[in-house]
């Protein structure tokens, strides 16, 4: 989430009139985020998020998200619904950007997350593939293996003004993970990118997940391993086994992993890392002038591959099977 387009109170109050959520009391930008422009409205029917989609979202992909949330609320999944206008329609066009409006989650995201919270997550994760099999469309996932290369030569030339020797780092990971990426893995719907601002809690209740805007169709257990990365390094790139064991036993208690993910599940870490440093090292070195927005520091999944490139099982990652 950030704010790359302004947004003036004329043109929120006509695209409002459309909806049967109230009257504007209030509109604020939310910075976190690379990717769209969001909104926290508060009308005299509630609270909503407004999001204005940019960059990486096509058109195309926007009924995908859509549908799917409602999809997985009817199932149970707690997420954010789309609220459609007086029309029915959930998709409208507010300042020359595509726009919805979607209910507002209760909870906080946890900053420092521990065992229990990943043990939780790894329910709601596996909660969501299971939530999603019987979803009937389908979306391939535009920021996998073979996007990962086009996506390095367009920052290759300035790599190394971020860090010296990352170049090199990348163009030797590209090449283990294009020769060794696995096939035929269970697939179906998956999240994609479900880091910890994306994740809210109510005490110590996992309350809701929110920004599906990068789910797509492909493995669940490449899922599994950008959770992985997400939750269980801490600050100084430190791999927590007991974070990890919690989180894939939190996801094996709902779904098990066959042999061939759990083989699977180092490469797909290493994987998941890289294809976050590549799109994070895109965003710092392109980050639009005057935008309301807190570009993510690539480097530190530079640092967590040193990691990955030593793991040899899923047992370094926690599992205990």
């Amino acid at each position: 989430m950030a704010v790359y387009t302004e947004v003036s109170d004329e043109a929120l109050t006509a695209f409002l009139s459309a909806y049967g959520i109230g009257t504007l009391l209030s509109c604020k930008g939310i910075a976190e985020g690379v990717e769209n422009t969001n909104y926290f409205l508060h009308t005299t029917g509630g609270s909503y998020i407004l999001t204005l989609y940019e960059k990486r979202v096509r058109l195309g992909d926007l009924p995908f998200f859509l549908n799917l949330m409602e999809h997985l609320a009817a199932r149970g999944l707690a997420c954010p619904q789309p609220i459609r206008n007086r029309d029915g329609v959930a998709l409208g066009e507010l300042c020359g950007r595509p726009a919805v409006i979607v209910s507002f989650l209760e909870g906080v995201s946890v900053k420092r997350p521990g065992v229990d919270h990943c043990r939780a997550l790894g329910r709601a994760l596996a909660g969501l593939h299971a939530a999603g099999t019987d979803f009937g469309m389908r979306r391939d996932n535009n920021l996998s293996v073979a996007s990962w290369a086009p996506l390095f030569a367009g920052a290759e030339a300035q790599a190394d003004t971020v860090s010296p020797g990352l170049a090199a780092r990348v163009r030797a990971d590209l090449a283990v993970l294009e020769a060794g990426w696995p096939g035929g893995l269970p697939s179906g719907v998956i999240h994609a990118d479900l880091f910890t601002d994306n994740v809210f809690f109510i005490g110590d209740d996992l309350s809701g997940l929110i920004d599906f805007y990068f789910a797509c169709t492909d493995a669940f257990a490449y899922d599994l391993a950008i959770c992985l990365n997400a939750w269980c390094f801490d600050a100084d790139s430190r791999f927590h086994r007991d974070m990890g064991a919690a989180l894939i036993a939190g996801y094996e208690a709902v779904r098990p992993l066959t042999q061939a993910e759990v083989a699977a599940l180092p490469i797909l870490c290493r994987g998941a890392a890289l294809r976050f440093l590549l799109t994070r090292l895109v965003d710092w070195l392109n980050v639009p002038k005057g935008a309301l927005v807190q570009p993510k520091d690539p480097l530190e999944y530079d640092r967590r591959l040193v990691f990955h490139r030593q793991a040899g099982h899923a047992r370094d990652y926690g599992w205990g099977g």
